[in-house]
């Protein structure tokens, strides 16, 4: 017979400590390259081998963004859309078209 072990934490809360492990490495990732960013531009390396730098960044954080949507819709947002508040329902639906506003800036 198969052992089953379970562990304190269901699927969904998993799978949201992974995006958020995934968008902390990120992050990370990302003040490291803002740092050589800096290091490169008082030593005025090339403006190319800068703008690549820079554009990794932008990519990192992009991730990033998408990681806390997925999150988030995951989330808070399942929990609001599920509940029977409809005031937080329509709170929750707001907050994503306004952040979605921002990232198509």
């Amino acid at each position: 017979m198969e052992k089953i072990i379970y562990s304190n934490l269901n699927f969904m809360e998993s799978t949201l400590l992974d995006y958020k492990k995934n968008t902390l490495v990120n992050l990370k990732k990302s003040a490291s390259l803002l740092a050589k960013i800096i290091k490169m531009t008082q030593e005025n390396k090339y403006c190319i081998d800068l703008m690549q730098q820079n554009l990794a960044v932008i990519g990192l954080l992009k991730s990033v963004n998408q990681q806390l949507m997925v999150g988030h819709l995951n989330g808070c947002f399942r929990q609001a859309v599920s509940s029977k508040n409809l005031a937080k329902q329509r709170d929750m639906i707001e907050e994503i078209l306004q952040v979605t506003k921002l990232s198509n800036k």
